[in-house]
């Protein structure tokens, strides 16, 4: 049964691989054509939105298979912390779509951490999407770094629609979700994939007026 497990985590491994390769190739094209176009001076609106929904559908995906290496064993490596939130927010922006929606940093050094670094893009681009998810039309979402008491604490905030007073203290658990066609797994498994690390995730607050996440990671002795 090991064995079996082993080799599916490596399946995906690979699968998540190559496809990421392809998307990366037809983005690049993509570009290309935009290029073309400009230079032949063409212009057909058309073109441009399905060349937009490529790209657009190439970065969903990449995102959606980052689940995949997550199921991988852990691998940690030692990584600038800032390189890994800037990453993820480009990787999430594609889900903000026609919103109004600025990203704010405040990170207060480049911390280097121990940590496996495609789990906590995983992590983070799964709070980004749900705080994406929780604004309307118009808000803000800001992320902040500080160290205290040997921890770095990474905050994700939004002022979206606040996670229902009675899920709050079950949010972390496996198939609880706030969205109709949620499953619920998100959370969890980045929470778990932390905790596998010393690490941690919990929601600080909900409320009308700001939702918080926090991280803390430990400090590289």
């Amino acid at each position: 049964m090991q064995e079996a497990n082993e080799l599916i985590k490596q399946q995906a491994r690979y699968v998540s691989h190559e496809i990421r390769n392809q998307l990366s190739i037809s983005e690049v094209y993509c570009e290309v054509i935009k290029k073309h176009l400009a230079k032949m001076n063409i212009q057909n609106e058309s073109i441009e939105k399905a060349l937009d929904c490529i790209q657009k559908s190439a970065k969903l995906i990449g995102n959606s298979l980052l689940d995949l290496k997550t199921i991988t064993n852990i691998n940690p490596q030692i990584t600038d912390l800032n390189n890994i939130i800037e990453e993820s927010i480009r990787l999430s922006k594609v889900y903000i779509f026609d919103k109004k929606i600025d990203i704010t940093t405040n990170l207060q050094n480049n911390f280097r951490i121990l940590i496996d670094e495609n789990k906590l893009q995983a992590c983070l681009v799964n709070i980004l999407k749900n705080a994406i998810e929780a604004i309307d039309s118009k808000g803000t979402i800001s992320i902040k770094t500080l160290s205290e008491n040997n921890t770095i604490k990474l905050l994700i905030s939004n002022n979206g629609k606040p996670i229902p007073q009675k899920l709050q203290k079950e949010i972390f658990k496996d198939g609880i979700t706030t969205k109709a066609e949620g499953s619920g797994i998100g959370l969890y498994l980045s929470r778990n994939n932390l905790i596998a690390q010393n690490a941690d995730l919990k929601l600080v607050q909900s409320n009308s007026k700001k939702t918080t996440f926090e991280i803390t990671l430990p400090t590289l002795n």
